[in-house]
């Protein structure tokens, strides 16, 4: 795939941009959420947000979509810009040719949590979501309209498994297309024991 780094003040977050080559049609979109530790300012760091995940799988092998990587500010955290990152995909749509029908949220850590909480904010916009070591609000899972695949490590000790747990027993109870990947004996790093070719072929199979 083709990457690009793209730091125009026109969008929230600086970015990196994974595109096929030659595409000829409009191409479902994948927002990718980083953890804490890929945070920075969009300048010499911005090549953080390709180190684990999804852009990491991207770098070495075809998707056909849109792979968007924002980088969220150091001092800041995903759940706390819910509302920037719901405009940054409004300005993506805006400035490629993006199958509106077809826009999936996928994040790792603290994108897991920004994954969770974006899509209770605008459970419209999304065809599906991953949450990946993040944790949501339970109570208010009743939002969550399309499919899920959640992951967590059953041993993680910096974000505890039960707040996926909690999030996938409330979908459950509303009878959710919901799947639960819960790995025993791995750490907080559950993200390098994703399949990210069956997760890709998953998310792209599902439109709004």
């Amino acid at each position: 795939m083709r990457v690009s780094e793209h730091r125009d003040p026109k969008f929230n977050f600086p970015f990196l941009m994974y595109a096929p080559e030659n595409a000829q049609e409009k191409l479902p979109l994948i927002i990718f959420l980083h953890g804490a530790g890929e945070r920075g300012c969009g300048k010499d760091d911005i090549f953080k947000v390709a180190i684990n995940g999804l852009p990491k799988f991207a770098a070495e092998n075809d998707i056909p979509a849109l792979l968007a990587a924002p980088q969220c500010p150091t001092e800041s955290f995903w759940a706390a810009k819910v509302e920037s990152v719901i405009a940054f995909i409004d300005q993506l749509k805006q400035n490629f040719d993006i199958d509106e029908n077809r826009i999936y949220l996928t994040g790792i850590s603290m994108g897991g949590y920004g994954t969770w909480f974006t899509a209770m904010a605008r459970p419209d916009l999304f065809a599906a979501i991953a949450p990946i070591c993040g944790g949501g609000m339970a109570w208010n899972a009743g939002v969550l309209n399309m499919p899920v695949w959640a992951f967590h490590g059953a041993d993680d000790p910096l974000v505890s498994v039960t707040q996926t747990d909690e999030m996938v027993n409330k979908l459950k109870e509303f009878d959710a297309d919901v799947t639960y990947t819960r790995l025993d004996g791995v750490s907080h790093d559950v993200w390098n024991y994703v399949d990210y070719e069956k997760l890709t072929e998953w998310m792209l199979s599902k439109t709004k």
